[in-house]
């Protein structure tokens, strides 16, 4: 099956979902995420606000002991800029919450770790995202390739192996409501 047809039918599975399953799998998802070593040693963390039932990990956020980082889509690049609870959001032009654009950015040598949204990830740590490339753009820049990743999903979505494209970088993690799973290659 190629990537767009996938994606199509991973994005219907996933909006089936009712709001109460959603809800409880984004709550057990977080638990683990919690606990996984390499969050539990980050201190700046860039994560994503959810946007059309991705893993909710909205609770995460009152943790006040790390620093949030939130991205900006800025042309085809992602622009990382803190955030804090009842700081100022706005919708970008994909429909996402993101800061506003005078929020402080983010520059990658603070950043500890990357929780990327997905539709998808394998067994490999490779993820289908969107279709846009955002991710994938960034993750191959040097400034961004040695950053610790996770892949945050739902079980439904991790498969033993996706197809791949040269320009697709391996996650380090993969973090799903059933637990948090090293990628091993």
């Amino acid at each position: 099956m190629d990537k767009s047809k996938l994606r199509r039918s991973l994005l219907k599975k996933r909006q089936s979902m009712s709001s109460e399953e959603w809800q409880q799998k984004s709550e057990c998802l977080v638990k683990h995420l919690r606990f996984s070593p390499l969050f539990t040693q980050a201190q700046t963390v860039l994560a994503y606000f959810s946007f059309r039932k991705e893993p909710d990990l909205s609770t995460m956020f009152e943790d006040t002991e790390r620093r949030w980082g939130f991205p900006r889509c800025v042309g085809k690049s992602l622009c990382w800029h803190s955030w804090k609870p009842g700081e100022a959001l706005q919708k970008g032009k994909y429909g996402i919450f993101e800061p506003c654009g005078d929020a402080p950015t983010l520059e990658p040598s603070e950043v500890d770790l990357i929780i990327v949204p997905a539709v998808a990830c394998d067994q490999r740590g490779y993820r289908l995202g969107y279709g846009g490339g955002f991710y994938d753009r960034m993750l191959s820049l040097s400034e961004w390739e040695s950053k610790p990743t996770i892949g945050i999903i739902f079980e439904q979505a991790y498969l033993p192996q996706l197809p791949i494209d040269d320009w697709d970088t391996s996650l380090q993690g993969v973090c799903t409501e059933n637990g948090f799973n090293f990628v091993v290659l």
